[in-house]
């Protein structure tokens, strides 16, 4: 790579920093999470070496697989899970992560819910609002948001906030702006919204977690 992982995280920083500012909001109040998925952990090595903390993994094995001698390194580590759950996972996801980004239905919910009061561990969560109502992807679709937030209430889950992916095909603002209305409508605080590709104009519509893969760690290798 022509550029260092140190050097594109600083990119990467410095623009939402610029977004943060031109929409009137404190740098400090966005996390950037860094997206590891497929990348060997000599690159994670490199992002921590650079001071980074937060990072992002798809899939419930490979970050079984890479991250338990990271976090003996580096203890402060904080990881989430960004990819889609299956409810066999929940003991594991509980386990490994500090924050799961992807609850989306109400067999997930009583899963997670169950395995927490188990393992006595309770990773804060998020929804995953499927803002384009798209079949393929994962995502509570906005009209179920409400009885799915309740249940987490119910069911006493550290429910922080709701994230989103913008279907690839349309402008990204729209469904941002979505996320915001209904997170504001069911008081939750954290929006995890924006991609490498328009992270940008995720923070200026309020994102508080942006995830980013590519724009630090560059493409994905094949695994």
């Amino acid at each position: 790579m022509s550029e260092t992982v140190k050097q594109s995280l600083e990119a990467v920083q410095e623009r939402i920093a610029m977004a943060a500012r031109t929409a009137g909001r404190d740098p400090g109040e966005i996390t950037l999470v860094a997206v590891t998925k497929t990348h060997p952990p000599e690159r994670i090595t490199e992002a921590l070496a650079a001071g980074h903390r937060c990072f992002g993994e798809n899939r419930v094995q490979e970050a079984m697989a890479k991250f338990p001698q990271l976090r003996e390194d580096y203890p402060d580590l904080e990881l989430h899970l960004v990819g889609p759950l299956q409810s066999n996972k929940a003991a594991d996801a509980v386990a490994t992560f500090d924050v799961i980004q992807t609850l989306d239905r109400p067999r997930i919910v009583r899963a997670l819910a169950k395995e927490m009061e188990r393992q006595a561990r309770r990773p804060r969560c998020f929804l995953q609002v499927n803002t384009g109502e798209e079949p393929q992807k994962a995502g509570v679709v906005p009209d179920e948001v409400a009885p799915l937030v309740e249940l987490c209430r119910d069911l006493e889950l550290p429910l922080i906030g709701l994230m989103c992916i913008p279907p690839i095909d349309e402008p990204p603002a729209p469904h941002f702006a979505l996320l915001r209305k209904l997170a504001e409508r069911h008081d939750l605080a954290l929006l995890s919204m924006g991609m490498s590709g328009d992270y940008e104009t995720a923070v200026e519509l309020g994102a508080t977690h942006v995830r980013i893969g590519t724009a630090i760690f560059g493409e994905r290798p094949v695994p």
